[in-house]
């Protein structure tokens, strides 16, 4: 991938599940206790902890309950967890500003408790622009009709300052009424003091905030609208789907901008006399990202839970610009894999395993029939995903020598992480294409004049101690061996994305049952929610990782029978994100993500100190 590629997928680094409405209202419900404690002082601890709950939690809890339900009278989606979790989040920015703003008033007398009133009320404003910029996004409301359930919060909270601080006796003249809105005796002295002008301060501040909102809103959209013809609302609305409740509304972005493609999906079935499948290889040309189990990022699990056999299914020779936009798309793929599946003829002879250099590239394989599986590597150089015209125009070539199908394999076994402009993805013209191309054609000579001889084959697998946070994703590490003759060759596949440099070099000294060993990745994105450059052996150390892998194609080796075993290839029309549109959604995401920052800085900036101005002529 490309930097600015490696930047997007860096952003699963953000990915996470949305508690439940109940633990993020119970959290906000013991910040608020501890919050009334430590600012409230009256007699008894629990009386100020109840009060916390009451003027701090209460408008949380309120705005946990009728946001969602206001929000979809309006057709929008927001759930109970999310709002909920919003509505913690506003809390803590409220706590967080009169935190501040009591310590500033400690150091400086002067400014006194109308200061802390103030910081309160550009609390209210401010997390009632947070809530609007966020219920724009993921709900698609106009400014007008988000304001709406973005004031909830705002509104409660403000409510309960106007009945218990004192403010509503200065407007209510009816007993009745003063009885049940005007309760200041009730209230610690701390909140006590508002008066009804501050609160029409409060609406003429969250009025410019919602207009400031507005016009960041205009500004971040307007790349995207004119490069990718799509909304920055939309992309912003997907992701926050996403990492809160695992929503597939991200996949349905990527849907709008995607290209449609036909991809070629191949098959390599090994099975026992029998007639039950004892390994399966699948290949589809595609990319197994762009992130955690967004769009292809799970393919390799659902590879394997479709097989009978023990599955295999390495990384091909493409890139993100075919990654799948939507989960969905991975059933075309399956679907496919099974028509090639059954159209298999089973040959019990194969040649052994062959390897050749062609310049900085290595290609290890070996011939079932008329069909050849290669795998290709540039290790120990580094290297990362190879161009899809190159792994066409490197089959193409070994088709040449009399090859009817070809499993190209992009072994995905070396690289150095994402820093640089550099980061080895192979594309065409470059001399490292022309190797794999040359050398797949080398190779396929070589394969198509190569003895024949009876098949035997053995796998083995481990799921390993290691989770997809320490880069091994649930296939763990699979081992399958190929002995024809006196001759074993080791495939070993690993479930990361990519392999420390040197891995490889080190797993093949170590492993000495048989006579060649290639290592591959499946490049699965499941280990991507952690960091973009989560390889195999940056978390977990390589000793243990060379070990597994040796005890396990020893295990293949004693597990080794007569097989036979036949390739087939179909195609399939799929929808992925298309070329060059994946450098420019990145492009366009990473401007948004380093710019908007300081726009959105530079508009907080303006708002506090349009804020502030309000405050010194009010005060005047």
């Amino acid at each position: 991938m490309t930097t600015t590629q490696g930047n997007l997928a860096s952003l699963s680094r953000f990915i996470f599940k949305a508690p439940n409405w109940y633990a993020s209202l119970t959290f906000a419900l013991f910040i608020a206790a501890l919050t009334g404690v430590a600012a409230f002082d009256s007699r008894f601890v629990l009386d100020d902890a109840w009060q916390g709950v009451f003027f701090i939690g209460f408008p949380t809890a309120i705005a946990g309950a009728v946001t969602p339900w206001v929000d979809r009278r309006f057709g929008g989606q927001l759930t109970p967890n999310r709002a909920s979790l919003l509505a913690l989040i506003c809390e803590l920015v409220t706590i967080a500003f009169l935190t501040v703003a009591g310590v500033v008033a400690l150091v400086s007398p002067r400014l006194g408790q109308n200061f802390v009133f103030d910081v309160l009320l550009v609390a209210l404003a401010s997390i009632f622009a947070f809530r609007l910029l966020i219920l724009m996004a993921v709900s698609r409301h106009s400014l007008l009709v988000a304001a709406v359930p973005a004031s909830v919060q705002t509104v409660a909270a403000a409510g309960l300052l106007a009945v218990y601080s004192g403010a509503t006796a200065f407007i209510l003249d009816n007993p009745v009424l003063r009885e049940m809105l005007a309760r200041a005796e009730q209230a610690p002295p701390e909140i006590q003091g508002f008066i009804p002008a501050d609160f029409v301060l409060l609406a003429v501040i969250c009025a410019i905030y919602a207009l400031a909102v507005w016009l960041f809103l205009v500004v971040i959209d307007q790349p995207w609208r004119s490069s990718l013809g799509v909304s920055a609302l939309d992309f912003l609305r997907g992701f926050i789907g996403h990492i809160a409740e695992g929503s597939d509304e991200l996949e349905a972005f990527f849907e709008d901008i995607g290209e449609e493609a036909i991809v070629p999906v191949t098959v390599l079935a090994v099975r026992r006399p029998d007639g039950t499948e004892k390994a399966r290889f699948v290949l589809p040309m595609i990319h197994p990202g762009p992130m955690g189990e967004i769009g292809g990022g799970n393919l390799p699990k659902r590879v394997a839970a479709a097989a009978d056999g023990l599955a295999f299914p390495p990384h091909a020779t493409a890139g993100h610009d075919f990654n799948l936009v939507t989960e969905k798309e991975v059933d075309t793929i399956l679907d496919t894999a099974e028509q090639a599946f059954e159209d298999i003829e089973y040959t019990d002879e194969a040649t052994v395993g062959h390897r050749l250099t062609e310049g900085e590239a290595t290609l290890t394989g070996q011939a079932f029939g008329d069909s050849a599986f290669v795998v290709t590597t540039y290790a120990p150089g580094c290297a990362d995903d190879v161009d899809y015209s190159v792994g066409l125009s490197a089959m193409s070539e070994a088709r040449s020598a009399a090859i009817e199908n070809v499993l190209l394999v992009d072994a995905h076994n070396s690289n150095d992480g994402l820093e640089g402009d550099d980061l080895g993805h192979v594309v065409p013209g470059s001399q490292r294409s022309f190797d794999m191309i040359y050398g797949t054609g080398r190779l396929g000579e070589v394969l198509t004049d190569a003895e024949r001889g009876p098949l035997r084959c053995g796998v083995a697998w481990d799921e390993t101690p290691w989770t997809p946070k320490e880069g091994i994703g649930p296939l763990g590490i699979r081992t399958c061996v190929f002995e024809v003759g006196d001759h074993r060759t080791a495939y070993v596949l690993v479930d990361g994305n990519n392999m420390e440099p040197g891995l490889r070099g080190r797993i093949l000294d170590a492993v000495d049952s048989v006579d060649t060993v290639e290592v591959m990745t499946s490049d699965t994105h499941i280990v991507n929610t952690v960091e973009a450059e989560n390889q195999v052996g940056q978390a977990i150390p390589e000793a243990d990782v060379v070990a597994l892998v040796a005890d396990l194609v020893d295990r293949a080796v004693a597990d080794l029978e007569p097989v036979e075993a036949g390739m087939a290839s179909d195609t399939a029309e799929v929808t992925v994100f298309g070329n060059d549109r994946t450098e420019t959604l990145a492009s366009t995401a990473n401007a948004m993500v380093s710019l908007g920052g300081a726009l959105a800085a530079a508009f907080i900036l303006a708002v506090m100190a349009v804020s502030i101005l309000i405050f010194l002529v009010a005060g005047v």
